[in-house]
């Protein structure tokens, strides 16, 4: 329902999420990219800080999204009743 202050909220979280997770993955792809872009033209110190600078940016997007991202799904498969196992 739109109008629980509960599902709007989780809704918000999974969409930062998302978000948070294409990001970061997106990250990752300009980090490869610049790796191999760098092997063939040579390394060099701008190159390396790229792949660097990518990889933690990423890093630092994706770690907060895939937490938030399993804490909305449990919290929807509790709504429903599902048990996680334990």
């Amino acid at each position: 329902s739109g109008d629980d202050p509960v599902l709007v909220r989780r809704a918000q979280f999974d969409r930062a999420a998302t978000t948070g997770k294409r990001i970061g993955y997106l990250l990752y792809l300009v980090a490869i990219i610049a790796f191999f872009i760098a092997l063939f033209v040579g390394f060099s110190d701008v190159w390396t800080w790229i792949v660097i600078g990518a990889l933690l940016a990423g890093s630092l997007f994706l770690l907060p999204a895939i937490i938030i991202g399993y804490a909305v799904k449990a919290a929807h498969r509790a709504d429903l009743g599902l048990s996680d196992g334990h």
